[in-house]
């Protein structure tokens, strides 16, 4: 995060991927400390000080995985099984790490968002 702040990057995007999740309050402490707004996939980033998130809900695909795992535990052949993809995208803001940074948040992206941290 030193290396962006000094090179004054105007967002940071931080990979969407399982692995960077246990580091998700280190991340948005970090960048809120050198003053870099962050964009993340998904909305845990958010909820621990990030600043906005846009992508696919882990919640629905843990659901989703424990679905296929009682089908399989049931007896369905994991071959029968439907691949399946989200289809709906999940956005979240968090007001207060965006009031940090002197950030306003437009009403109109507020009112899109299915996810408001205040």
């Amino acid at each position: 995060m030193r290396t962006l702040s000094e090179q004054r990057v105007d967002v940071v995007i931080v990979l969407q991927t399982s692995m960077l999740l246990s580091y998700a309050t280190q991340i948005a402490m970090s960048a809120l400390a050198r003053r870099l707004p962050t964009v993340y996939g998904y909305r845990e980033h958010v909820i621990a000080g990030g600043l906005i998130s846009y992508g696919v809900d882990l919640r629905w695909c843990f659901y989703r995985g424990a679905y296929f795992v009682d089908r399989i535990l049931r007896g369905t052949p994991a071959g029968d099984l439907p691949i399946e993809f989200p289809t709906k995208m999940f956005l979240a803001v968090n007001l207060k790490t965006a009031a940090t940074l002197g950030i306003t948040v437009k009403p109109t992206l507020l009112s899109l968002a299915d996810e408001v941290v205040e």
